[in-house]
């Protein structure tokens, strides 16, 4: 098994850690300050070809590999990117245009995948509602057939980029008896009748990515904008769910090794009882923690991409371990870092403060440490 890089992947990491150290990071505190989005760092990202890397080269993207795309999500972490950003990047290319890029037809693809590429159009995913966020299958948001033209009722939650969001693919039951079997994909615009969005919400971390509820009022979808088929929509999620738990964490990755550098910086600086924290067998615990975590969690996000990238596009068990391994233990490092710094941690303009608020919602988002942790054990219980 060899999780070595190519010298053309190590000069692209390498480039992409450039690029959003001088052009990104530091536009990020005062929009984490404000819970804005910057649009100046959305399209600085289309510009790079970010935005677009995972799609097809014949739509404007960059065509590249699962584990090429983790090395640019590394890259911008490492960088210091917030974690508001990165989760609306990952929402808009891989749980959108992933998405139609892997299951959509070669209309919807032409349509859909070029403005996307270059973050012209902004796209989501609203898989969960407030009545079933864990138990996806029990989704409540209803289709029915009415000639050339689907009809969508029902609420999404949660909902990654909805507020500025240009295309979002849904997904809708048309039977809540067969549940997972009835769960279909649906395309819909931001301008198709009976579709709109709440108030962006004020979350604890990640603030910079807009957050809300979806509104499905008789909202009319063309027939041709089912994605994948009907009743294809669980295994369309579940793939979605699966770039969430693999692609979408290596900027978590990149964090955690922005933060170690951070940490080891501070306590060969900040001294105490005459000689540096560095010094003191307690902070190095710690920091040697943090290495040790930095290098498993390496391990484990590259492993789910290159077995993505051998065909195995389907892994739940491994998808799920890598998951709650990295929300778990990137949370608890980011929460020592903060004891690190002690009460400058605390504070805002200190970046490890911001890390922790991030690193929470590894915890919750695309399915929670706990379902994770169900998810693993049924596969040894069965």
């Amino acid at each position: 098994m060899d999780f070595s890089i190519s010298d053309e992947q190590k000069l692209f990491r390498d480039t992409i850690y450039r690029f959003a150290r001088e052009q990104i990071a530091p536009l990020c505190e005062e929009a984490d300050r404000n819970s804005e989005f910057s649009f100046e760092i959305w399209k600085r990202m289309g510009r790079m070809g970010l935005l677009g890397l995972p799609l097809p080269e014949a739509c404007g993207g960059g065509g590249a590999d699962f584990v090429t795309c983790c090395l640019a999500g590394e890259a911008v972490g490492h960088a210091g990117v917030d974690g508001g950003h990165t989760l609306a990047w990952g929402a808009h290319t891989y749980l959108c245009g992933a998405n139609i890029m892997l299951h959509g037809t070669e209309a919807q693809k032409s349509k859909y995948l070029p403005g996307i590429a270059t973050g012209e159009r902004i796209g989501c995913m609203a898989l969960t509602e407030p009545g079933c966020g864990s138990d996806a299958a029990a989704l409540t948001t209803a289709a029915v057939r009415r000639g050339d033209r689907y009809i969508l009722n029902g609420s999404k939650t949660f909902i990654t980029n909805a507020p500025i969001a240009d295309v979002f693919v849904v997904f809708a039951t048309l039977d809540r008896a067969l549940r997972h079997k009835g769960i279909t994909a649906f395309i819909v615009e931001k301008g198709f009748p009976g579709i709109s969005t709440g108030r962006p919400m004020h979350k604890m971390g990640c603030r910079c990515s807009l957050t809300s509820e979806v509104f499905l009022e008789d909202c009319e979808v063309p027939a041709e904008n089912c994605l994948g088929g009907e009743g294809e929509g669980w295994n369309i999620a579940m793939g979605g769910v699966e770039w969430d738990r693999s692609t979408l964490l290596s900027p978590s990755l990149g964090s955690a090794l922005f933060t170690l550098e951070s940490c080891a910086r501070y306590a060969n600086e900040r001294r105490a009882f005459g000689r540096s924290i560095g010094e003191f067998q307690s902070i190095r615990n710690r920091i040697a923690d943090m290495r040790v975590y930095a290098e498993a969690a390496r391990l484990a996000i590259y492993r789910v991409a290159a077995s993505k990238d051998n065909g195995v596009l389907l892994n739940p068990l491994l998808a799920a371990v890598n998951k709650m391994y990295l929300g778990d233990r990137g949370f608890e490092m980011a929460s020592a870092a903060v004891d690190l710094y002690g009460g400058y941690g605390y504070i805002h303009e200190f970046p490890v403060e911001r890390n922790l608020r991030d690193a929470k919602l590894g915890q919750l988002g695309g399915g929670t440490s706990d379902i994770m942790r169900m998810i693993v054990a049924r596969s040894m219980m069965k």
